[in-house]
């Protein structure tokens, strides 16, 4: 049995612009939480989460990694995603393994298009949201200007729930510490807009508040405030610099103690059936209920071969379970139930409802696929996700001769991990054509293609049939 319970897992995913430090940001929250002694750096490729011999090269994160951590009592599992708007996939793939989504924006940068992609996506798929402003120890910031364009864009339930202090150095809490010393703006001024924007979603709490003019409890404050962020009432700010730790611990704090936990978080939109006979269920994160997990992320790896990682929204996984993928006859039983650190795998005797698990070695399983114990649940899928169309293209050949049927079994593997990923072919042309989301996403699957897969193509601007 985990040491741990549905209500006390957090899922969040962490997202935004590329160098807006995401990675830095985890690394210092494994580092916060006891996970790693010695941060590591993305610049010298000793990061938990860049991993890959890629990753190193190109120094950043060309894909989604998971790592956990533990603190007072809590089991947070945090999803690093790319920055790159090329890889905008992998970071929206995500989505439906977590309650929280927490957008990190570069305090040098501000709002970039990633920002807006992501809270654009996490409020269409009815997730919680959380902003951290990084990098708040630069010199010569505007934060107030900074704060002033996230609630003009974004809207006025956007509200610092902390704010930096000592030129940045520190953070000082402004939801449960009504007093206090920052840089700017009041830390009164703040606890009092956060906690008027949390009692407006509870009437009773609201007339406590109004009527005794006391100070409310957190005890009080945490099912309104967990309401809140469901409804997309409020998006709490809080300020960080993963680099020199500040507003660390803090926002560590806001995982374990504010955080939606899967009983907490608004369900994620399972359907049964197909088409317009398809109707919404609801998976509910009971463990004596049959089985439904959904895979959001598979890698197929030359040489340890497909790893397959699910979110649980039902039922218990345990080695020796009997599972089934979507509408397959055959079931077949787990032998190694997988959690991940990095690129760490743990072994585990069980997998709960809110757990991320992974499966290693399961040919069938594929990205977006639904796994249960029973017949029942056969026809059980996720709501679709609409992604990015693949637009930008380049012909392949094979350079060398022989090599065409190896190309064709890597494409296919690779087209699997990434559904921002495309492969064509056209008989009358005799031509394949990869397509992605840009120069930089075909780049990346080429040198995938090269160095893990030892495979060389040749490439070209793609054809356009000719027809009179």
């Amino acid at each position: 049995m985990p040491h741990y319970t549905t209500e006390n897992i957090r899922n969040i995913a962490i997202v935004g612009q590329s160098d807006a430090g995401k990675t830095t940001l985890t690394e210092a929250l494994l580092h916060q939480a006891g996970v790693i002694n010695i941060p590591g750096k993305v610049e010298n490729g000793s990061t938990v989460c860049d991993f890959e011999p890629l990753e190193k090269e190109y120094q950043h994160s060309l894909s989604t990694a998971i790592v956990s951590v533990d603190q007072h009592g809590k089991h947070i599992n945090i999803l690093d995603t790319p920055g790159y708007p090329d890889l905008m996939g992998h970071s929206f793939s995500v989505f439906p393994a977590v309650e929280t989504v927490a957008v990190v924006i570069n305090a040098c940068s501000g709002i970039e298009m990633m920002t807006r992609r992501m809270l654009e996506r996490a409020t269409e798929q009815k997730l919680c949201r959380l902003i951290i402003i990084n990098k708040i120890d630069t010199s010569e910031l505007d934060l107030p200007k900074l704060v002033a364009e996230i609630k003009t864009t974004f809207g006025k339930e956007c509200l610092p729930i902390n704010l930096p202090s000592e030129n940045g150095t520190k953070v000082v809490d402004c939801f449960f510490n009504p007093t206090g010393e920052s840089d700017f703006s009041a830390v009164a001024d703040a606890h009092t807009e956060i906690i008027d924007q949390v009692v407006e979603v509870d009437e009773e709490l609201m007339e406590v508040y109004l009527e005794q003019g006391d100070e409310l409890t957190p005890e009080q404050l945490h099912e309104p405030f967990e309401k809140a962020l469901r409804e997309g009432h409020l998006i709490p700010i809080c300020f960080v610099s993963a680099r020199t730790g500040a507003g660390i611990p803090e926002l560590l704090d806001i995982f374990t103690r504010l955080i939606p936990s899967p009983l907490e978080g608004n369900p994620r939109p399972f359907l049964a059936g197909e088409g317009a006979e398809a109707t919404p269920i609801t998976a509910t994160p009971d463990p004596d209920k049959h089985v439904i997990a959904h895979v959001f992320k598979v890698t197929a790896d030359p040489f340890i071969g497909k790893l397959g990682v699910f979110r649980i929204h039902q039922g218990t996984i345990s080695k020796d379970t009997q599972l089934y993928i979507g509408e397959n006859r055959k079931p077949f039983k787990v032998s190694h139930l997988l959690t991940l650190q990095g690129k760490q795998q743990l072994e585990v005797a069980q997998g709960i409802p809110g757990d991320i698990c992974a499966l290693a070695k399961v040919d069938a399983i594929q990205f977006d696929g639904v796994l249960h114990d029973s017949h029942e649940e056969d026809q059980i899928h996720l709501q679709s996700q609409d992604f990015p169309a693949p637009m930008y293209g380049l012909a392949i050949t094979a350079k060398r001769q022989g090599d065409e049927q190896k190309i064709g079994l890597t494409l296919h593997k690779l087209e699997g991990e990434d559904p921002c990923l495309l492969i064509e072919h056209d008989a009358s042309l005799n031509q394949t054509v990869l397509r992605g989301l840009g120069e930089f996403h075909l780049r990346v699957t080429l040198d995938k293609m090269s160095k893990h897969y030892n495979v060389e193509v040749e490439t070209n601007l793609p054809k356009i049939p000719y027809q009179e």
